[in-house]
């Protein structure tokens, strides 16, 4: 088998991000819409949804509900493809390391036969390598989750990705990393446990389905693990959204939005939007696994 290049891991992030961006982004901006309000919501979380829905279509035609793809497009796309490429890269040092090389041992006794081309760690390498990974490229690109959040919510009238960013970035660092203390504390449990459980099931699934449903055994593994961490997770969603898109003194730091999130719902305020998040997650993980690794496995194929 061909060794992959660090630029086909790229590739393939970056197809894996844009695919999700696409297809899942309406779901994307009504999370945004509902978690933006700073008032307690009056009906069930499925009729907010659905009115919020067809308050978009009804302004803005159905086109509305893409609205920010290009922001989403800007953010993902790189940042999918570096968060892999470098998960992939430090895991890949990690396996060096005799402490992270417990699944390594188990798979040269042929215990699992997971369809994979990724290093193998123990679980303690997966949770550390994912955190680490997406916290250090988020860090990056905070800029521009701060430019795709606006660009979803109706607060902000901007016209162009590049005015947008530009008038972030004259409001100088604070603007610039705004919510990313937020967006660490959400990144790093998810990543790190979404890898752990990803791996965890990919292994499991594969000893009962024959490798060559290897998109299939990605998918439903990426789907699950998503599931579970994204649930772990959403209330870290809700506060960087906040701080993100409001503009408010009481909206400037993390405890002081915490405060107001419980004032205002209570320990529901901490899950608006999570079902559209939820479901973006699972969607989105299970495409962009099954790409990421479909495309990787693809590449190894020696030429006939």
């Amino acid at each position: 088998m061909k060794n992959v290049t660090i630029g086909q891991h790229l590739i393939s992030g970056g197809l894996s991000g844009f695919t999700g961006a696409i297809f899942l982004q309406p779901l994307d901006l009504l999370k945004t819409r509902l978690q933006q309000g700073d008032d307690a919501l009056k009906s069930k979380n499925t009729t907010v949804i659905w009115r919020t829905a067809q308050d978009v279509v009804r302004k803005e035609g159905l086109k509305g509900l893409w609205r920010g793809t290009g922001a989403t497009l800007v953010r993902n796309v790189p940042g999918v493809a570096l968060y892999m490429t470098g998960l992939t890269q430090l895991r890949a040092v990690m396996a060096t390391s005799p402490y992270f090389t417990a699944v390594q041992q188990r798979q040269s006794l042929g215990v699992s036969n997971a369809p994979s081309v990724l290093p193998k760690l123990s679980s303690e390498g997966n949770l550390l390598a994912g955190a680490t990974a997406r916290v250090g490229v988020g860090f990056f690109l905070n800029p521009f989750t701060v430019l795709k959040a606006r660009f979803e919510s109706e607060m902000y009238a901007y016209r162009s990705l590049s005015g947008s960013l530009l008038s972030i970035m004259r409001m100088g660092p604070p603007e610039l990393l705004r919510g990313f203390l937020a967006s660490s504390l959400r990144d790093a449990p998810y990543a790190g446990l979404f890898v752990v459980f990803y791996e965890g099931i990919k292994r499991e699934t594969s000893y009962f389905f024959p490798t060559v449903y290897a998109a299939g055994i990605h998918s439903f593994s990426a789907a699950s693990a998503g599931a579970i961490a994204t649930m772990a997770t959403h209330p870290f969603d809700v506060i960087k959204t906040k701080m993100q898109v409001r503009s408010e003194d009481r909206y400037r730091g993390f405890t002081s939005t915490v405060l107001r999130i419980w004032t205002q719902r209570g320990v529901l305020g901490f899950f608006d939007g999570a079902s559209l998040r939820l479901t973006r997650k699972i969607f989105s993980s299970a495409i962009g696994w099954a790409v990421f690794e479909g495309m990787l496995l693809f590449m190894q194929r020696p030429a006939s």
